[in-house]
C-alpha cells in the first residue's frame, strides 16, 4: 500500500504525523506539569492564608469586643481579593472548575486537559474558642489558565509554521527532483513507442542528469539503429521488387509467346480436323488448358508486378483492381472510397499502397466469409491512411499477421509507416499509415 503512494504523499505524511505526535506530545506535557506548577504557583498564598487566620486569632483572643474586631477586619477585606472570610452558615465556596469556567477565549476541553488542581484553602476563625467561621483562599485561576493556553496556542503555532515551512520546501524540492524523473519517465515513454527525436531535458541532481544523458544517448543510438534497419528494409524491399520485376518479364517475354504458340497450333488443329472425333475433343480440353495457363500467368504477372500503376497512376489502379475482385467474387459487396488524388503518387509508395490493398482484399475474399466490405484510401496533409474493412469471421487470435499481411508489414515499416488489425463491433479492420513526404 505504501509503495502505491506517490513521492510527495510519502513526504508529506511523515510531516502531517510529525506534526500531530508535537501536538499530542504538547498534550501530554500539559496535562501532566500545568496542574503541578499550578498547585506550587499558589502555594505561598495558601502559607499566607493561614498565617493570617493565625495573627487574627490572637488578635481576637486579646480583644475587648472580638466581634466588633472581626466586622472590621471583614470590611477591610475587598471583594476581589483571594483571601475572603466565610461564616461558618454561609453556602460553600465553589470549585476552581466552576471559577473558570465562563473564562473567555479559552475552551473547555483545554480546562479539562490541564486538570485544574484544588489550590483552596480554609483556616478556622475562633472566638471564646468557638469556631464562627474561616478565613479561605479562594485564587482566581483564570489568568493562570490564559496563560497556558496563549503558551499552548504558540506552541502549536510555531509547530504549525514550522511544519509548513518544512512542507513548503519539501515540495519545492520534490518538485525539482520529480519534474527531472518525470521527464526522464516521458522520454522513455516515447522511446518505447519509436520516437527518438524529442530529446529528454538533462537537469536536476548528478545522478539524474547523467540518467537523461544516458537515456539520450541510447535514443541517439535506437534512432541510428531504426534508421538502419528502415534502410535495409527498404533495400530488400527494393531487390524484391526488381527480382518481382524480373521473374514478371521472363514469364511475360518467354512464357507468354509459348503459351500463345500452343493455343495457336491448338486452333489451327480443331480447324484442320473439325470431324476427327476423339481427337477433336482432345484438342478442345487442349485448348481450354492452355486458356487457363494464360489466366493463371496474367494473374501471376499481375501480382508479380502491376503494369497499371506507371501507365495508369495509383487511383485508377486501384479502381481496376477493385473491379477484378468485384467479377472474382460477385456475392461480395465492395464498396470504397478513394481519393483521386492518388494519381499524383508513384514509385514504392505507390506499389507499396497497391500491395496493402491487393493482399487485404485477397484475405477478405479466401479466408473471412464476407458479405460485405469497404476499401477506404485517402491522403491527410502529409499522411496517406488505408482502410479495409469486412465483416467477416476475423483473424485467428494465435495468428495475426499471415505470410502476406507480414510481408506488407515489412514494406509499410521500410517506409516508416504502420500495419495493425483490429476486431471492432464484429467487422475486422486492415489499418495503414504511410508518411507521405518521407517516402516520397
Amino acid at each position: 500500500m505504501w509503495q502505491r503512494l506517490s513521492f510527495r504523499t510519502q513526504l508529506f505524511v511523515p510531516l502531517g504525523a510529525s506534526f500531530l505526535a508535537a501536538l499530542i506530545l504538547a498534550g501530554v506535557l500539559l496535562q501532566i506539569f500545568a496542574s503541578g506548577q499550578l498547585a506550587d504557583e499558589n502555594e505561598p498564598a495558601r502559607r499566607s492564608t493561614r498565617t493570617i487566620a493565625a495573627a487574627l486569632n490572637n488578635t481576637l483572643s486579646a480583644a475587648d469586643n472580638p466581634r466588633k474586631t472581626l466586622d472590621a477586619f471583614i470590611q477591610s477585606l475587598t471583594t476581589s481579593s483571594d483571601i475572603q472570610f466565610r461564616s461558618a452558615e454561609g453556602a460553600p465556596a465553589p470549585s476552581p472548575q466552576d471559577r473558570i469556567h465562563n473564562l473567555k477565549g479559552v475552551p473547555q476541553w483545554f480546562i479539562n486537559l490541564i486538570m485544574v488542581p484544588d489550590t483552596d484553602t480554609a483556616a478556622p476563625v475562633l472566638i471564646d474558642g468557638r469556631r464562627i467561621g474561616d478565613i479561605v483562599f479562594l485564587p482566581d485561576l483564570s489568568a493562570d489558565v490564559f496563560e497556558k493556553w496563549i503558551g499552548f496556542l504558540a506552541l502549536t503555532s510555531l509547530v504549525a509554521v514550522l511544519t509548513v515551512l518544512t512542507g513548503i520546501i519539501a515540495y519545492v524540492f520534490a518538485g525539482s527532483a520529480l519534474r527531472p524523473l518525470q521527464h526522464l519517465g516521458e522520454g522513455l515513454t516515447r522511446m518505447r513507442r519509436g520516437d527518438y527525436t524529442k530529446p529528454i531535458p538533462v537537469g536536476g541532481p548528478p545522478e539524474i542528469r547523467q540518467s537523461c544523458a544516458e537515456a539520450n544517448a541510447l535514443a541517439a543510438t535506437l534512432a541510428q539503429l531504426s534508421q538502419d534497419n528502415r534502410d535495409l528494409m527498404h533495400r530488400l524491399v527494393s531487390l524484391q521488387d526488381d527480382e518481382r520485376r524480373d521473374l514478371a518479364r521472363e514469364l511475360h517475354d518467354e512464357l507468354g509467346p509459348l503459351l500463345f504458340s500452343i493455343r495457336a497450333g491448338t486452333i489451327a488443329l480443331i480447324d484442320a480436323a473439325p470431324q476427327a472425333g476423339n481427337f477433336s475433343n482432345s484438342a478442345e480440353e487442349l485448348l481450354q488448358s492452355v486458356e487457363a495457363l494464360q489466366q493463371t500467368n496474367r494473374r501471376i504477372l499481375d501480382r508479380l508486378r502491376p503494369l497499371y500503376i506507371e501507365e495508369l497512376g495509383l487511383s485508377t489502379s486501384v479502381q481496376t483492381l477493385l473491379q477484378s475482385y468485384r467479377k472474382q467474387a460477385p456475392h461480395i459487396v465492395l464498396t470504397d472510397t478513394i481519393d483521386p488524388d492518388l494519381n499524383v503518387i508513384d514509385g514504392p509508395l505507390a506499389r507499396t499502397v497497391y500491395r496493402v490493398v491487393q493482399e487485404a482484399l485477397t484475405n477478405v475474399l479466401r479466408h473471412a466469409g464476407a458479405h460485405q466490405a469497404h476499401v477506404q484510401v485517402t491522403v491527410i496533409g502529409e499522411t496517406l491512411d488505408i482502410e479495409i474493412s469486412d465483416d467477416g469471421a476475423g483473424f485467428p487470435a494465435d495468428n495475426v499477421f499471415g505470410r502476406g499481411l507480414t510481408g506488407m508489414h515489412e514494406r509499410v515499416r521500410a517506409l516508416s509507416g504502420s500495419l495493425s488489425l483490429l476486431r471492432v463491433d464484429e467487422r475486422t479492420y486492415v489499418r495503414c499509415r504511410l508518411p507521405v513526404t518521407e517516402s516520397a
